[in-house]
């Protein structure tokens, strides 16, 4: 295995075609232009770590501002079971089957990070009205690919669905994939082959046309699951690679090295299938890097943007890295966006030049480091004072902004702020206490810029069945996170 930060001597980048074909450029082009405005969105929502001992529910959230029921959660659909955690979503089919018109985006599948059960739910009968299709219970994915702690779920050009995971069953790390069938949704196997695999995994992206699988690494589960202890830095415990695999083999052939205790987790390839190159989050080290082919064929990664730790007292540690836990980019490929749980911004970026990301639009939403709170700054390389507290619509939101989601046309971006119950428990205790909540900010897609939309807010502290955590964000007809042009 290769571990790689910088290109060797004499290996210079791949200069990749930048036009993709012509049918997937229109089709880029009609959701970015054309594409219809999002009605509703589905939001898993989350009790585990809450005491309130109520089964993890899909929230159906009407997002359509001539409705009626603008911004308020329509519909419920509760799992059959207690602490699974549901956490991110895909679909049983995408834009990667572009043009198989066999296909139908009708189901969405719900991996359960702690339980690694699988719950498919139909939104095709009734999309406002999701009910469940299938549970695939989690001792068939321990036994027939001895993997668990189930993550993010991508649907493939061949019809089946392939999930990433974080760990074996034990709950020790293991990067591996288990593949569904995309039909009946029952197991297959492992997609991986061959006898190496990474200790670690996350998140994936994949890119046939550069016949390339990429990987991140979030931490060890038995680790992650009692919270973040700073004792577990420097011991190997938390992820740094980013792990390359050849997509027609299905072997692990590459590790690149983004830095101790980095832990990238969510990586974004250029949507674009021509382009070989994309950017992963490192949370605990609060960086973006960028990473991209090389004219050997293996792969690179370069540090794009760096967000400086904050001296602070009043919290975990001297220093208070920002903590970015989600990145997206917009359809056209011209704006980054990511969010800083722990700083409690939001920030733009024009990556119309990759290798030199230019920022455009910053707004904050939360935080641990808002006036009045615990929290003092002592040094902070950006901002003059600490921001004020975010509040909206009378209601001081607790948490900061987490999971993001851009509209097809990017001129919308939703925001949630549960980030993972252990750690809302650690970090922002009123967060379990209060609910997290869905925002929606306005976007400048011409100079840049964010503006939060003050008539929007969805808050789950409101629940019939408690407050509750909302996480990822899916639009019936694919996004910019759930869909891979190939």
């Amino acid at each position: 295995m290769r571990s790689r930060l910088r290109l060797s001597p004499g290996c210079n980048e791949s200069i990749s075609q930048t036009s993709s074909t012509p049918s997937l450029r229109f089709a880029l082009s009609a959701l970015f232009d054309t594409g219809p405005r999002e009605e509703i969105v589905y939001v898993p929502c989350i009790y585990r770590n809450t005491g309130r001992g109520k089964p993890d529910f899909l929230a159906t959230v009407d997002v359509d501002p001539k409705s009626p029921h603008y911004s308020q959660v329509i519909h419920r659909l509760p799992m059959p079971n207690l602490g699974d955690e549901l956490h991110h979503s895909g679909w049983n089919t995408c834009s990667s089957c572009f043009g198989d018109t066999t296909k139908k985006r009708n189901r969405l599948i719900l991996p359960s990070l702690i339980s690694s059960r699988i719950y498919v739910v139909d939104v095709g009968t009734d999309p406002r009205a999701p009910r469940l299709f299938k549970v695939v219970n989690p001792e068939d994915v321990f036994w027939q690919c001895d993997l668990g702690y189930l993550h993010t779920s991508h649907c493939l050009g061949s019809g089946e669905v392939m999930i990433s995971t974080l760990g074996d069953p034990a709950g020790n790390g293991k990067g591996g994939f288990v593949l569904l069938d995309g039909e009946t949704f029952n197991i297959k196997g492992n997609w991986e082959k061959g006898d190496k695999s990474p200790p670690m995994g996350y998140d994936f992206w994949y890119q046939p046309r550069h016949n390339v699988l990429i990987s991140t690494e979030w931490g060890i589960p038995k680790c992650l699951g009692y919270g973040f202890n700073p004792n577990d830095l420097k011991k190997g415990r938390y992820g740094r690679r980013l792990n390359v695999w050849d997509w027609t083999t299905h072997t692990y052939v590459q590790a690149i090295d983004v830095g101790e205790d980095a832990a990238p987790l969510e990586i974004r390839f250029l949507h674009n299938p021509d382009a070989a190159e994309g950017f992963v989050g490192c949370t605990i080290s609060s960086a973006i890097h960028r990473f991209y082919k090389t004219e050997c064929g293996d792969w690179a990664a370069e540090k794009v943007i760096q967000v400086p730790s904050k001296k602070v007292k009043g919290w975990l540690l001297p220093d208070m890295p920002s903590f970015i836990t989600d990145i997206l980019l917009s359809l056209d490929d011209r704006f980054l966006y990511f969010s800083n749980w722990i700083h409690g911004d939001v920030r733009q970026y024009d990556i119309s030049d990759t290798r030199r990301p230019r920022l455009v639009g910053q707004v904050f939403v939360g935080g641990s480091i808002s006036k009045g709170g615990p929290v003092v700054v002592l040094k902070d390389e950006e901002l003059q004072s600490q921001p004020e507290p975010f509040v909206i619509q009378g209601k001081k939101v607790a948490g900061g902004p987490q999971m993001i989601q851009l509209s097809l046309d990017g001129k919308r971006l939703y925001v949630t702020t549960s980030l993972y119950s252990a750690w809302d428990r650690q970090f922002y205790p009123d967060l379990i206490r209060d609910g997290s909540v869905m925002l929606q900010i306005d976007v400048d897609t011409e100079k840049g810029g964010l503006t939060v939309n003050r008539d929007f807010l969805v808050d789950f502290g409101k629940e019939p069945g408690g407050p509750c955590m909302a996480h990822e964000m899916r639009y019936p007809g694919g996004d910019c996170t759930s869909d891979i042009w190939v």
